[in-house]
This record gives structure tokens, C-alpha cells and sequence, in this order.
């Protein structure tokens, strides 16, 4: 018997609102043009300390009673924000182009530029989408936002009738044992239908067959997907949601699709388990591939716990 199961994994920022974000793009380019000031010899570069009337104007639309007040908050903010845009904008040459006076920081000036000009990028999309957002009344699309200046991979999970999660879509395989298989992590907001037919492929080249029942969750449901596992050796393909399929078309038996529906569900309590007790609820590492890694270790963690009761259990 196999399991597949979807979740989402959330990267460690905050909530992100479009006010937030533009105060995080002036708090962390000002800080990174005063460590420039710090070089020597020190850049010629102009730069204001905006960050206090920033912090004013976020409260004021966090308490704003009137959309006008609030509106006028956002047209302050969006204009220190572009004030402190062009700061960068004018000091990244300058920093690139820096030559340091002590070993120690003779490669300070382009690290300093590298993150400025990645701050800018992140700040131009989110002055981009405030602007659209509060003034011109638009849905911006989740593939055009940002969401964080310190995890920008981390894109936007939207799942119907559940709050919107900003992380990582990732694919779980699980079997018997419940140990977790396989893991599949990918970018974007994939639907999991997309996925079954992959998941189902990868089984089948790590262990040389393709699995003889399967249980997945609902949102792999499909009749197509029913198609594609029937015609590639698999007896028995089961959804948690029927979807306009019926038990015999899944299953050969009312039992069997109850076996395999049960099964799921104690499959789905070691995922739990791995989200509360190993932190995979939320990943606190550092980019992308920070991100995988921590996915990975709390996997392998997980399976060695599983493995280690299973060997007790038979002593």
C-alpha cells in the first residue's frame, strides 16, 4: 500500500501586508547604506534615515478609521519608499566600484551593492503592487507579489475554504511502516492532480514497479488520474474525495476501499506527528535551499524515530 498526501510548509516571515513590506525595504536598504558610510574610505553617496516617519505612517494605517486617512498614509509611505529606492539606486555603483583600504573589507563594497540591488528588485515589485492594489482597486495576481525581502521564494498557497499559507506546496509518499518514502517539493502553486501521475513515476523508478494499491488525498482526485493508474499496474487507486467516481471504479471491493480509506487516515496522523512534533509545519532555515534541506532532515528524523520504535517493538 501507498500513500499520496500534499501539504504546504511555511517559510519563517511574517504576514505580509503591502504596508509591512514597503516599511521592511526602507528599514533594510537604510541599514545596509549606513554600514556602507562605515568603509573606508567612506562612499559619497546621499542617503536620508526615513525609518521613524515610516514607523508613524504604518500605524496610521494599521488604526485609519477612514479610507482616506488610510489612503493618504499609503501615498506617504509609497513616497519615502521612493525616496529611499533612488538612494540605492545611487549608491550601488558607487559601493560596487569600491576599492577598500584594509583586506578585511576589500570585498564589502559589492557584497553591499549585491544586497542593495536585490532589495530594490523586491521593492520596485511592492511599491508595484501597493500602488495597484490600494489606489487602482486591482487583484494583483500571487504570481506577481512579493511576499518577503528575507525569503523571496517563498511563493503564495492558496487551497479553497482555508486560510492562504506562504511557503512551499510539498508531496509526501508514505508506506505500511509509515515512514515517509519519497518527498517532492516544488515552486509556485501546483494544483495536486498535476502531481500524480510524477509521484506515482518516481515510485516506480526507485523501486522498479509501480505500487499494487494506492490511497491518495482528495485533491488528487480525477478521472484522468484513475485512468492513468489502472493502465499502469495498479489494481486498486482510491481518493479521500470521490469527485464523481464511484467506489467500484476505484477499488474491486466496498472492503478493499475501506482498507485503503483507513490506512490513509493512520498514514496521515505520522504526517501530523511530522509537522507538530518535527517542525514541519514551518521551515526557520534560509532560502531555497535552506528550505529543502530542512524538509529533508525533519523527513530523515522522522523516519529514524519510526524505525528505531519498529526495532524495540520487536526486541
Amino acid at each position: 500500500m501507498t500513500l499520496l498526501s500534499s501539504s504546504a510548509v511555511e517559510t519563517d516571515i511574517h504576514y505580509p501586508t503591502d504596508s509591512t513590506l514597503l516599511a521592511d525595504g526602507v528599514r533594510i536598504i537604510t541599514r545596509w547604506l549606513a554600514e556602507g558610510k562605515e568603509l573606508s574610505p567612506i562612499p559619497r553617496y546621499p542617503y536620508s534615515d526615513h525609518r521613524r516617519v515610516v514607523k508613524k505612517q504604518i500605524l496610521t494605517i494599521l488604526n485609519a478609521r477612514k479610507e482616506k486617512v488610510r489612503q493618504d498614509a499609503y501615498r506617504k509611505l509609497l513616497l519615502y519608499a521612493g525616496k529611499v529606492r533612488e538612494y540605492a539606486v545611487v549608491a550601488i555603483p558607487e559601493l560596487s566600484a569600491h576599492q577598500a583600504q584594509e583586506i578585511a573589507s576589500l570585498f564589502a563594497g559589492k557584497v553591499l551593492a549585491e544586497k542593495l540591488a536585490r532589495a530594490v528588485g523586491i521593492l520596485d515589485k511592492v511599491i508595484d503592487q501597493t500602488d495597484r492594489r490600494v489606489f487602482k482597486g486591482e487583484q494583483v495576481p500571487a504570481s506577481e507579489k512579493a511576499v518577503s525581502f528575507f525569503e523571496d521564494h517563498t511563493d503564495i498557497i492558496v487551497k479553497k475554504r482555508r486560510e492562504t499559507e506562504f511557503g512551499h506546496k510539498i508531496f509526501l509518499t508514505g508506506g505500511v511502516s509509515t515512514m515517509i518514502l519519497d518527498c517532492l517539493i516544488l515552486r509556485g502553486n501546483p494544483a495536486d492532480s498535476e502531481q500524480y501521475a510524477p509521484m506515482l513515476e518516481r515510485q516506480k523508478e526507485q523501486y522498479g514497479r509501480m505500487p499494487r494499491q494506492v490511497s491518495a488525498d482528495g485533491g488528487f482526485a480525477s478521472k484522468d488520474n484513475l485512468a492513468y493508474a489502472k493502465t499502469h499496474q495498479v489494481k486498486d487507486a482510491v481518493f479521500a474525495k470521490k469527485r464523481g467516481l464511484s467506489v467500484l471504479d476505484m477499488a474491486k471491493s466496498a472492503w478493499v476501499y475501506k482498507a485503503l480509506r483507513n490506512f490513509r487516515a493512520g498514514i496521515e496522523a505520522g504526517i501530523s506527528t511530522l509537522k507538530r512534533a518535527f517542525g514541519l509545519d514551518r521551515c526557520t532555515w534560509k532560502g531555497w535551499e535552506g528550505f529543502g534541506r530542512y524538509v529533508w532532515s525533519s523527513i530523515v528524523s522522522y523516519n529514524l524515530l519510526v524505525l528505531a520504535r519498529t526495532k524495540l517493538a520487536a526486541a
